[in-house]
């Protein structure tokens, strides 16, 4: 079931949230021993909660428009009685959370049950979903291949149906990899949209908070019960609610569509360009736009994560070097050794690159373009090809979203359900727009193009 379809029955009486709770208990205790999702399973709190929720019912009380929904977080959300771990060994021995994230408590506010914490790539500085402290959380689609990264567990768990959505954090691209291989539907909100109050953080400049879902309306409910002002959070907007979940219907034959030409039509397999160009003919987009500089945009990404990475975990970097994953611990290590000078040179660059895609956001509504250059790779594949160039698997998935979330354009990752396995594809929109993107992605749904397709690998 969906997450609406969950909460109409339960605020209808025609299930009780105790049931719905179970019932993704028992998918997590049945599957999730082959997929590695979940890193803590919350059973005990769960229950309470839905008990109160049922209660409240019973009461002739109202319920929030998530009533009784199981929902689980990337494990760098603050869970109250957890450690946040961040995918990390270090973390561990920190004192449990006294409190949950703020996102945790805005969706249970709305009557959504947390379920459990999920696995991650470490400290989310991962593309691949691939862990050495905790194991690699499984593809549904192939269990022998990635979920992507670093929001690895949230796409296994949604991909797989153990829930019906997840929290993750994308920086450079990882809630949109994970979507794009695990076949579902992932949104980046605009940078600064959902407030980080309480998760672990990556790079404050680039992290974003968002919900993964098998359905439109399902991430537009999840999104739309999350937003609004915290002042726990520097960077959240003070801008007021803007409900996506009433536009998502809205005809889109209005909307200016436009394929994202030169470097993203590069880098790319087979798969990638026939889901954009399936995408693309469903929406009657032909006209191609080209983004300028988006290499080095991807570049200066690069930079001002590794450094502002390599800033935050400096002091774990001298006193505990041998518990990071290596892979992790190398580049960070790397990072604290850019010269100044080419950070301020990224930052620079990065006002630049802003207003060029504020330009091409007069003339367009919408950029199309791949999520990932490539279907899900197989657990532990070092390198593929890229244009004829053997290139390192978990630096290059996120080819295609780094220029994107460089400057916090919002985006909706739609899955298109290639056989034999999904891929997703990025719907672009300008700033505070996630409306436009969820409309479309809404219409590439209800047209067949996207769908996040049963999960085949159980």
């Amino acid at each position: 079931m969906t997450a609406s379809d969950i909460a109409s029955a339960v605020a209808g009486r025609r299930m009780s949230a105790l049931d719905a709770t179970e019932a993704a208990l028992s998918r997590i205790k049945q599957h999730d021993s082959v997929l590695n999702s979940f890193t803590d399973v919350t059973a005990d709190r769960a229950r309470a909660k839905a008990r109160a929720i049922d209660a409240d019912i019973a009461a002739g009380k109202e319920v929030g428009p998530l009533a009784g929904v199981p929902f689980a977080v990337k494990n760098l959300f603050d869970v109250a009685g957890l450690p946040t771990r961040a995918g990390s060994k270090i973390n561990r021995d920190r004192a449990p959370a006294a409190r949950d994230a703020t996102l945790i408590e805005r969706m249970e506010a709305a009557g959504a049950v947390l379920v459990g914490a999920l696995n991650m790539g470490e400290y989310a500085y991962d593309f691949t979903g691939e862990n050495v402290h905790d194991g690699p959380s499984r593809n549904p689609h192939d269990t022998t291949r990635m979920t992507g990264g670093s929001s690895g567990g949230s796409g296994s768990a949604v991909g797989g149906a153990l829930v019906p959505i997840a929290l993750g954090s994308d920086t450079n691209g990882s809630i949109r990899v994970p979507s794009s291989f695990c076949g579902i539907f992932g949104l980046k909100p605009t940078y600064g949209r959902l407030s980080r109050a309480r998760s672990f953080p990556f790079v404050a400049s680039l992290d974003h908070l968002g919900p993964f879902a098998r359905s439109v309306t399902d991430l537009a409910l999840a999104y739309d019960v999350m937003q609004g002002p915290d002042a726990e959070d520097s960077a959240c907007t003070t801008r007021g609610l803007e409900p996506t979940l009433p536009l998502i219907a809205n005809p889109v034959s209005d909307l200016r569509i436009a394929i994202a030409g030169g470097y993203f039509q590069k880098n790319v397999f087979p798969e990638a360009v026939e889901a954009v160009s399936r995408v693309a003919k469903a929406l009657g987009a032909t006209k191609v736009v080209d983004v300028p500089e988006a290499a080095r945009a991807r570049a200066a990404a690069y930079v001002i994560t590794t450094t502002e990475g390599a800033s935050l975990h400096l002091d774990r970097l001298r006193k505990r070097p041998n518990d990071f994953d290596p892979a992790v611990r190398d580049r960070l290590i790397a990072g604290a050794m850019v010269p100044a000078p080419m950070v301020d040179r990224a930052q620079k660059f990065r006002r630049w690159y802003r207003a060029q895609l504020a330009e091409i956001f007069k003339t367009v509504d919408v950029l199309l373009a791949p999520a990932t250059p490539c279907t899900a790779p197989k657990l532990g594949q070092v390198n593929f090809n890229l244009d004829g160039v053997e290139l390192p698997v978990r630096a290059n998935i996120g080819v295609h979203t780094q220029p994107i979330s460089f400057i916090g354009l919002p985006v909706v990752a739609v899955p298109v359900p290639l056989e034999p396995l999904p891929i997703g594809v990025q719907i672009i929109a300008a700033p505070w727009r996630e409306d436009i993107a969820l409309r479309v992605a809404y219409a590439l749904e209800k047209m067949g193009v996207a769908a996040a397709p049963a999960p085949r690998g159980l």
